[in-house]
Parts: C-alpha cells; structure tokens; sequence
C-alpha cells in the first residue's frame, strides 16, 4: 500500500533540492539557502525548517537519496540486458553523474561537507547504497565473498571517478568518461586478482559484521 503523506513529503524534499542546486555554489548548503529555495519552490520558507530539520545534513543526504533514484529511472530506461557486465557498470556510473553536470559546484560543495562526524556516516551509507544500486541494476546476485569485494571495488571506482568529473572540464566529459573507462577495466580484471585478495581478507574482520555494525550505528 503507498504511503501518501511521505511520499508527499518526498516530494517537497525533491522541490526544494532542485529549487536549492543553483544557489548551493554561492550560499552553500545552509538553512537560509533551503529556506530561499522552498520559497521558489511555493512551499514557503518555514517548509524547510520542517523538511530539514538537520539542515545541511538531512539536506545533502536526500540529495544522494535524490541522485539514486533519478539514476534508477534513467537504467530503466535503456536495454541493459543487451550489454555486457562491463558496458551496465559502466553506464550506471556515468548515469549517477551526468544528469547533474549542470550542478557540479553544488555536488562539490557537499562532499566538502562529508568529513564532518555529523555528516560522514550517512554520507558512506549513502556512497555504498548508490554502488549497490549500480551493481544490482547490472545484474549482480552475488551473496558471498564477491558481494562485498564488487562493491567495495566499485566505490573506490566512483569516488576516483566523481572526484575526476568534478574538475573536467572537456567536451561533453569526455574525459571523465575515459578515465572510468579505464578505472572499470581495472576491476573487470577482478577474478584474477581474487585469489590474492582473499588470502589477505583472511587476516581482516567478517565484513558482514562490519557493516550490520555500521547500519546499527548510523
């Protein structure tokens, strides 16, 4: 059964996101810009306080929300099962990031904000959500060993690669789309390096344990 109110909520939060991106470069991610931004949004000012009450935390953590499921609507959209593994990954990154090129600044100015204690731990639930979502859209069903070590390649992939988009400034992003090109075949070349890699996660904590940990704590 839909809820109704929260997804009316939902959408108010998604209003104001979008009313805030083009002011978030000059203003930051600040209560006043939310505040400006429910106003464009004919929500009114006071809308804000209510949807955000963490303000730039509750903020930039519904704009990854935001950013995830715009992304899933854009894979929905294409024939993934006509491309290989490879070309799914692929174009599920490239996906997450191109549809806000426009908003690059307003993107940089909230990872900026990542490093605060207060922000840091729904910022990685958030980072290993959007990775997940890439890796099931291209078909992964994996539950064991390769679960955690897909994901855990593709993050580091993701970041590398929003941290390279952030600063291109070539035609179309071209740039960035070469660059994580080659950051993918890097870790196609997965199955070869797993032997190794499981040798030295032997030495490492369950990493099931790590993350049921981490989810209890954020």
């Amino acid at each position: 059964m839909t809820d109704a109110p929260n997804l009316e909520k939902q959408s108010q939060r998604d209003a104001i996101i979008r009313a805030a991106l083009p002011d978030v470069p000059f203003d930051g991610w600040t209560q006043k810009t939310l505040a400006g931004a429910a106003e464009k949004a004919g929500l009114g000012a006071a809308t804000a306080l209510r949807l955000f009450p963490g303000g730039a935390k509750d903020a930039v953590l519904h704009f990854m929300n935001l950013a995830d499921r715009e992304m899933i609507d854009d894979l929905k959209q294409r024939d993934l099962a006509a491309m290989k593994i490879r070309e799914r990954v692929t174009f599920g990154v490239r996906t997450r990031l191109e549809r806000w090129t426009p908003y690059r600044e307003a993107v940089r100015r909230a990872l900026s904000l990542a490093p605060l204690p207060t922000v840091a731990g729904g910022v990685m639930r958030g980072w290993y959500d959007t990775v997940d979502v890439i890796w099931r859209a291209a078909g992964d069903r994996s539950t064991d060993f390769n679960f955690y070590t897909k994901r855990g390649l593709l993050a580091a992939v993701y970041g590398a690669t929003l941290l390279y988009w952030l600063d291109d400034r070539s035609e179309g992003c071209a740039n960035t789309w070469a660059f994580l090109d080659r950051r993918i075949n890097e870790v196609m070349q997965f199955p070869k390096l797993r032997g190794r890699i499981e040798e030295r996660l032997k030495l490492l904590p369950d990493p099931r344990r790590i993350f049921a940990r981490f989810a209890r704590r954020v």
